[in-house]
C-alpha cells in the first residue's frame, strides 16, 4: 500500500461521533507535548496535518485521520499536563477508557514516551490499561534525536522497567525531526491493519 491521501475527519468527544464502518484503526497514546501530532506529520510527510501546539493538554477530543479510505490514525487526548483542571482530566480519562475499552475497530495503540524522562505515572497507569484489557500496542519512543546515540539503550532500559513492559511488546526509536524510525512504524501499522506493506508518501 502507498499513502496517496491522507485528512483530517472529525474531532470525536463519544461513541455516537465515531466514524460508521469497520475500516480499522490505529490510536496514538501519551503525554501532552511527547509528540503525537508531530510523529503523525513525519510518518506523513505532512508539516500541518496533525495540529501541533505549543500549549500543552489542547487537544480536547479524539482525532480521526483518514487514511487513503483504508484505516484511521486516532489521536488520542494528550494526559498528565499539570495545568488542566481536575474535571477536564476526569473527562478526557473517561472519554479514553470508552474508546480503548469498546471500540471494535481498534486494531494497534502505540503509546508514545519521551526518550529524555523516566516514564511518569500516568504513562504506567497507560500501560497497564493496555495490557490488561489486552489492546494489540506498541512503544513508540520519541525525541531520540534529544540525546546521543550512545545512550539509547540506557534510556530505553529505564522506560521498560518503569513500564514493565511485557516480553514480546515492540519499541521502536523515533525522531519526528530526523524520521529515525519511520519504516519500521509503519512496518508495525502494516501488520495491524492488514496489509503487507505500507509506502510512505515521498519527502
Amino acid at each position: 500500500m502507498i499513502i496517496r491521501d491522507a485528512k483530517f475527519i472529525i474531532s470525536a468527544v463519544k461513541p455516537e461521533q465515531y466514524p460508521e464502518g469497520d475500516l480499522p484503526e490505529v490510536a496514538l497514546a501519551g503525554r501532552s507535548n511527547v509528540g503525537k501530532s508531530s510523529l503523525i506529520n513525519r510518518l506523513l510527510n505532512r508539516r500541518g496535518l496533525a495540529r501541533t501546539s505549543g500549549t500543552p493538554g489542547k487537544t480536547q477530543q479524539l482525532n480521526y485521520y483518514l487514511l487513503n479510505e483504508d484505516f484511521y490514525f486516532v489521536d488520542l487526548p494528550g494526559y498528565g499536563f499539570a495545568r488542566v483542571p481536575k474535571d477536564v482530566k476526569a473527562q478526557w480519562g473517561k472519554m479514553i477508557g470508552t474508546y480503548l475499552d469498546k471500540r471494535e475497530n481498534l486494531k494497534l495503540v502505540m503509546q508514545l514516551v519521551d526518550i529524555r524522562h523516566a516514564p511518569s505515572k500516568e504513562d504506567v497507569e497507560m500501560y497497564q490499561y493496555l495490557a490488561h484489557y489486552a489492546r494489540p500496542h506498541a512503544i513508540i519512543v520519541t525525541k531520540a534525536d534529544k540525546v546521543a546515540r550512545g545512550q539509547y539503550q540506557k534510556h530505553v532500559k529505564i522506560i521498560r522497567q518503569t513500564l514493565g513492559v511485557l516480553p514480546g511488546t515492540p519499541i521502536i526509536l523515533t525522531s519526528a525531526e530526523t524520521g529515525l524510525g519511520k519504516q519500521e512504524v509503519w512496518d508495525l501499522i502494516a501488520k495491524y491493519v492488514g496489509v503487507e506493506e505500507i509506502i510512505a508518501p515521498s519527502e
